[in-house]
C-alpha cells in the first residue's frame, strides 16, 4: 500500500497482506513506497499467469525471462533523500542496472521462442530496450493483450511494464541486450547477453544503435500500441465488450504539473498545490470518520495558474463516475503518471495544450487498458477511467523525486452507502497509526 492507505510497517516486524489476483495477468512490479527505499533495490517483478482454462493468445513460450530495468545511483538511499529535502533536485544517474547487475547472460536453445518481461524499475529515467539481430513481438502491456506489432526497440518509461516475444531465429552466436537513456543528454547504457545454448561466438560488433528520434518518435510508437479485441482477458469475456468509446464521460479533469519553489525549496505541484503527506493514512481517516486529516478542496479539477501552496490534497469523486483525464504537461521534462487501484485507457497523446478539440484525435476503439502513462514535454496524454473501485486512490508521479516532492494526489471513490458488494471490510490486522492508535475496527 501507500502512505494515504496503509500505516508503515514498524522496524523489525512484518505484516501479511492478503489479495486475489482474479481480474488481472500480465507483467507487475512491486516496491515499498516509504521514503527512498525503492532506491535502495526495494523492488522486484510480480508475473501474473493466466488461468489454465483461458488461452493466451499466443503459443506458450519456450521460455520466460523477466528484465528489471532502470537507472541506478552510487549513492546511497539516505543521501538521496537528504538531498530531497533540503530542497534539491536528485543528481543525473550514475547508471542503468539490467536485473540488479552490469552482466547478465539469457539462455535460449536456436529456433525456439522466449517471453521477455520488461520493466522500468528506475527513478527518472525513460529507457529504450532492443535485442542485437532479433526483433520483438509486443504480446502484452501491464495486463492488456495487445495486437502483436513488431518493434527493433522499445521505449519503456518510468513505471511501466511490456512484455514482448522474441525468436532465436539467427545465427548461433551471443547478442547483446541493450538498455540506454531516452531524451538524456549524456547516455547510459546497460547491456545483458542473450545466449544461444550451442554458440561458441561471444557477443561482438558494435551495440543495436538507438532510435535517432526523440519525443516525435517515441509518441508515434506510443499510438501504435492497440488492445487486442479478439483475445479473451482473465475473466473468459472478450475484452473488446466493454466498449469504452460509447460512455459519456462524468466529468472531465485537468491537471497541470509543474516544478515550484515553496518557501525556498524545490517542490512539485498539481494544479498548483503540492502533496504533503499526513500522520494518519487518509483511508483510514476516512473510515473512521476523523476530520482534519486532508482536504477535499483544495486541488481543483483545473489548472489554477496561480503560486503552488502545500496540502493533504484529496480529489473527491463518486462511485462508477467515468472520468476523462488529461494530463497537461508545461514542463521540459518527461513525465510519466501512476493511478493505483485502476487500470485507464491511454485515448490521445499530442503536442502543445489540450483543448476539447483533441478529443477528435483518440482513439476511442481499442486503445489499450494500463496502469502508468507516459507524457511527453510540453504536451498532453488524455485517458478514461471507470471509477468501479471504492476506496482512497493514489494518483501521482511515477518519477520518485516528483512524487517524493508532492507531485501526487488522492481520488476519493465514494459512496456513502456502506456494502460489500462495494468493498471489503477493514482488514482485521490492520495497522493503526497517527489520529486512529487505539481505534477498533
Amino acid at each position: 500500500g501507500v502512505l494515504g492507505t496503509n500505516c508503515p510497517i514498524p522496524p523489525n516486524s512484518n505484516y501479511t497482506y492478503k489479495f486475489q489476483a482474479k481480474d488481472q495477468i500480465g507483467s507487475y512490479t512491486y516496491f515499498p513506497s516509504t521514503l527512498m527505499h525503492r532506491a535502495a533495490g526495494g523492488f522486484g517483478a510480480l508475473n501474473i499467469y493466466h488461468r489454465s482454462v483461458i488461452p493466451i493468445p499466443y503459443a506458450n513460450p519456450d521460455g520466460d525471462f523477466t528484465l528489471l530495468i532502470g537507472d541506478w545511483y552510487k549513492t546511497s538511499h539516505k543521501a538521496l533523500q537528504q538531498t530531497l529535502d533540503s530542497g534539491k533536485s536528485l543528481p543525473f544517474p550514475h547508471g542503468v542496472l539490467i536485473n540488479g547487475q552490469t552482466k547478465t547472460t539469457f539462455t535460449g536453445e536456436q529456433g525456439k521462442t522466449y517471453l521477455f518481461r520488461i520493466s522500468n524499475v528506475g527513478l527518472s529515467t525513460s529507457l529504450n530496450f532492443r535485442i542485437q539481430g532479433h526483433s520483438m513481438k509486443l504480446v502484452e502491456v501491464e495486463g492488456s493483450h495487445v495486437i502483436q506489432n513488431l518493434y527493433d526497440s522499445l521505449d519503456v518509461h518510468v513505471g511501466q511494464s511490456v512484455t514482448v516475444l522474441v525468436t532465436l531465429n539467427q545465427p548461433p552466436k551471443d547478442y547483446y541486450i541493450v538498455a540506454s537513456t531516452r531524451f538524456t543528454r549524456t547516455v547510459l547504457t546497460a547491456t545483458a547477453v542473450l545466449h544461444y545454448a550451442n554458440s561458441q561466438t561471444p557477443v561482438s560488433g558494435p551495440l543495436p544503435a538507438a532510435p535517432a528520434y526523440k519525443y516525435h518518435w517515441s509518441m508515434q510508437q506510443a499510438r501504435t500500441y492497440r488492445w487486442n479485441l479478439t483475445s479473451n482477458a482473465a475473466r473468459p469475456n472478450p475484452q473488446g465488450s466493454f466498449h469504452y468509446g460509447k460512455i459519456t464521460p462524468t466529468k472531465t479533469i485537468v491537471l497541470a504539473n509543474s516544478a515550484s519553489n515553496i518557501t525556498g525549496k524545490l517542490r512539485y505541484a498539481v494544479n498548483g498545490v503540492s502533496y504533503v503527506n499526513a500522520d494518519t493514512p487518509l483511508k483510514l481517516a476516512d473510515y473512521f470518520n476523523i476530520s482534519g486529516v486532508f482536504s477535499m478542496n483544495a486541488v481543483q479539477g483545473v489548472p489554477s495558474g496561480v503560486a503552488a501552496t502545500v496540502a493533504t490534497s484529496v480529489m473527491p469523486t463518486n462511485l462508477h463516475d467515468f472520468l476523462e483525464v488529461v494530463f497537461q504537461n508545461n514542463e521540459n521534462a518527461m513525465q510519466s503518471w501512476h493511478l493505483d487501484g485502476y487500470d485507464f485507457w491511454v485515448v490521445g497523446f499530442g503536442s502543445g495544450q489540450w483543448t476539447p478539440k483533441k478529443r477528435r484525435t483518440y482513439n476511442l476503439i481499442d486503445a489499450l487498458t494500463r496502469h502508468t502513462t507516459q507524457v511527453y514535454p510540453n504536451s498532453w496524454t488524455a485517458i478514461l477511467v471507470s471509477l468501479d473501485n471504492q476506496g482512497m486512490w493514489n494518483m501521482r508521479s511515477a518519477s520518485w523525486e516528483r512524487q517524493y516532492l508532492g507531485q501526487q494526489f488522492y481520488l476519493r471513490v465514494w459512496n456513502p452507502v456502506r456494502s460489500l458488494a462495494n468493498e471489503y471490510d477493514i482488514p482485521s490486522n490492520v495497522l493503526l497509526c497517527g489520529k486512529v492508535v487505539g481505534r477498533h475496527p
